[in-house]
C-alpha cells in the first residue's frame, strides 16, 4: 500500500503509462483525434493533467468545482483552464432538471427554487416530481442557481478516453483500478514478453466492430428488441480470421436466443441459435424444434450432430434427447448403456444445530486423523493442472497476452488454445511419466506463488495439501484429469467432486461428490464422475440424508 500512498500523483503516472503503450504498439490504428490527444496531453501543466485524469476516473461526467478538491492538485480551477481552452472540459453546461437534483443537496434543492415549507420539507424525489412539469427545458447551472458561486463542469473526452482505454485492455470490463490494485498488491500478474504482433486488434476496424458488439449487448440489456439486435449483428461484417469478436458474438447471439426460448418464441429462438456457433447452440436449436411441435426435423439434426459431436456436453444432451424424440416418431426403443459403476455413500446424520453446508458435515463426519478429509470442489486438480503446465498457459504467443494486467491467455477459450500450445502441453504432461512432475509443481508452488492464474487457486492450495495431493494422486490419474481438462477447458475446469479423502500411509485418495437432501447430480458432474470411473480413478457419490426428529 505504501508505494500508492507515497506517490500522490499515482494515477496519472498510470494514465500517461496507458497512453505511452497505446502510442507505441497502436499508432498505426488510432484516429487523427485520438493522436491529437495523445501529443497534446503530454504539453499540458501538471494540475491540469492531473485533474483531467481525476475527472476520467470518477463516475458520471458532471463535476461541481466545489467537490474537486485534491491537495496534489491546489486550486483545481485554475487546472481547469488549459482544459477549458482545449475543450476538453466545458464549463456551466446545459444541464436537465434530473441532472441537478443529482447534483445538489436537499437545502440547495430549496434555496435555488426558493421553495415553500411544505415543498421544502419533502423528500428530494417529491419535490423532483413537483417541479419537473414547469422545468423541462435543459438550462446552465449558473441558470438553475444563480445565488451559487460554484461552478459546474463536464468532460467532454470521456468517450475517447474510454475508447483507449479499450484498445489497451482489449475489454470494456477492466478499468483504470486494475493499477490501483497491482500497486496495492491485491493482484499480481504473470510479466510475460509482448511481442509486436501481441496486440489485441489488428485493425482500426476491429476497434469499431468491438465498439459495435458493445452497444449491441448495452441495447439488448436495455430491453431493446432481440429481433433488431439479431440483425444488426448479422449485418456487421466481422472478418472470419477474427475468432475473437467471432466468439463475442456468437456468445451475444446465444443469450439473445436463450431469452427468446424462454419466451417461447420458437422460430425466432431456433435461427438465432442456427446461425450461432457458441458451444451449447446446436444442441438448443435441437431442443427449439422439438418444443415447437417439430420431431422430425429435430431428430434429422440430432442424427447429425451425434455424427460429430462438439464435446461430452452435446454429446450428453444430445442422447437426452434422443429417446424422446424416437418415441414422439414412433421409433423402435434402444437399449441404454448402462453407466459405469460407482461406489455410493449413504449417511444419515443429524441435522446440524447451526448453519452449514453439507459438504462440511460429510467432511467433518468422513476425516479421520489418518485419513484427512478436504474440501476442494474444482480447486484441487485445476490447481496442480495450471502449476505443472504454467510455462505453456502464459507462453507469450501472437494475440494471448497484450497488456500487463492478464488474469489469463485472452484464448483461453477458443477451439484452438490446446493446439496452438500443443508441444509445450506435451512437454509439460511428459513429466508426469518421468516422474519429474512434482518438482516441477513445487517450484511453480513457490516461485509463482499469489499470481494470478485461470487455473490455481492459491487460497486453497497450501504446502499441506499440496504435499498430500502429490504423494497419493498417481501420476496416471493427473494425466487423466488433466487430459480432459485440456480437451474442454470452459466445461471441464467445474463438476469435479466437492471432497478428497487421502490415506498418506497408503498413498491413495478417493474424491466424494456430497449431495444432500433432495439434491441430485449435475450434468458437469455426471460427466466427470464417468469419466473418472472409466479410468479407475477412484471416486463416490455420497448421498446425505438428516435423521428424524426425536
Amino acid at each position: 500500500m505504501l508505494r500508492v500512498l507515497e506517490n500522490p500523483l499515482y494515477y496519472l503516472d498510470n494514465f500517461q503509462d496507458v497512453l505511452n503503450w497505446i502510442g507505441a504498439r497502436y499508432a498505426d490504428l488510432l484516429s487523427a483525434e485520438e493522436t491529437q490527444f495523445i501529443t497534446q496531453f503530454g504539453t499540458l501543466p501538471l494540475a491540469s493533467r492531473a485533474l483531467f485524469v481525476r475527472l476520467v476516473m470518477r463516475k458520471g461526467c458532471l463535476f461541481r468545482a466545489s467537490k474537486l478538491n485534491y491537495d496534489e492538485i491546489g486550486d483545481t480551477r485554475a487546472a481547469a483552464l488549459p482544459l477549458l481552452a482545449l475543450h476538453w472540459v466545458a464549463a456551466d453546461p446545459a444541464i436537465s432538471l434530473d441532472e441537478l437534483f443529482e447534483l445538489l443537496l436537499k437545502g440547495e434543492i430549496g434555496q435555488a427554487f426558493g421553495l415553500a415549507a411544505p415543498l421544502k420539507a419533502a423528500r428530494k424525489a417529491e419535490q423532483l416530481e413537483a417541479l419537473r412539469e414547469a422545468h423541462a427545458e435543459d438550462k446552465p447551472f449558473s441558470a438553475w442557481y444563480p445565488s451559487s458561486d460554484d461552478v459546474l463542469y463536464r468532460i467532454d473526452k470521456q468517450a475517447l478516453c474510454d475508447r483507449l482505454r479499450l484498445i489497451y485492455f482489449g475489454n470494456y470490463h477492466q478499468d483504470w483500478s486494475e493499477f490501483v490494485l497491482s500497486d496495492l498488491g491485491v493482484y499480481q500478474y504473470e510479466k510475460v514478453e509482448f511481442s509486436p504482433q501481441s496486440r489485441g486488434f489488428r485493425t482500426r476496424q476491429d476497434i469499431e466492430h468491438y465498439e459495435v458488439l458493445h452497444q449491441c449487448r448495452e441495447r439488448y440489456n436495455d430491453s431493446a428488441p432481440a429481433d433488431e439486435v439479431l440483425q444488426e449483428l448479422a449485418a456487421l461484417p466481422l472478418s472470419q480470421d477474427n475468432t475473437w469478436l467471432l466468439g463475442r458474438r456468437d456468445k451475444l447471439r446465444f443469450q439473445i436466443a436463450q431469452h427468446l426460448e424462454k419466451c417461447q418464441d420458437w422460430p425466432t429462438a431456433y435461427r438465432a441459435y442456427a446461425d450461432c456457433r457458441y458451444p451449447g447452440a446446436r444442441a438448443r436449436a435441437i431442443r427449439v424444434l422439438e418444443k415447437d411441435e417439430q420431431p422430425q426435423a429435430a431428430y434429422d439434426r440430432l442424427l447429425i450432430a451425434l455424427a460429430a459431436p462438439e464435446s461430452e456436453a452435446e454429446q450428453q444432451l444430445l442422447l437426452r434427447m434422443a429417446p424422446r424424440l424416437r418415441r414422439k416418431l414412433g421409433h423402435a426403443r434402444q437399449a441404454a448403456s448402462a453407466p459405469a459403476s460407482v461406489e455410493r455413500i449413504d449417511l444419515q446424520l443429524p441435522f446440524p444445530r447451526e448453519a452449514c453446508y453439507v459438504e462440511g458435515v460429510v467432511q467433518a463426519h468422513l476425516s479421520q486423523s489418518d485419513a484427512p478429509v478436504y474440501y476442494v470442489e474444482n480447486t484441487l486438480i485445476n490447481s496442480l493442472f495450471g502449476l505443472l503446465c504454467w510455462p505453456a498457459i502464459f507462453k507469450a504467443i501472437p494475440g494471448a497476452f497484450f497488456h500487463p494486467f492478464h488474469r489469463g491467455p485472452a484464448d483461453l477459450h477458443s477451439a484452438d488454445f490446446s493446439l496452438r500450445r500443443s508441444a509445450d502441453f506435451a512437454a509439460c504432461l511428459a513429466q508426469l511419466d518421468d516422474g519429474s512432475y512434482r518438482t516441477a509443481i513445487r517450484a511453480t508452488h513457490a516461485a509463482k506463488h499469489g499470481i494470478v492464474s485461470p487455473f490455481v487457486s492459491w487460497e486453497v492450495l497450501d504446502d499441506g495439501l499440496l504435499e498430500l495431493a502429490l504423494a497419493c494422486m498417481p501420476a496416471a490419474h493427473l494425466r487423466k484429469a488433466f487430459e480432459r481438462i485440456l480437451l474442454d477447458i470452459k466445461s471441464n475446469r467445474s463438476g469435479l467432486p466437492d471432497l478428497i479423502q487421502f490415506w498418506p500411509a497408503e498413498q491413495r485418495y478417493r474424491m466424494i461428490e456430497v449431495k444432500g437432501p433432495g439434491d441430485r447430480l449435475q450434468d458437469n458432474q455426471q460427466r466427470w464422475i464417468a469419466y473418472c470411473a472409466q479410468h479407475a480413478m477412484p471416486v463416490s457419490v455420497c448421498y446425505l440424508q438428516w435423521e428424524a426428529a426425536a
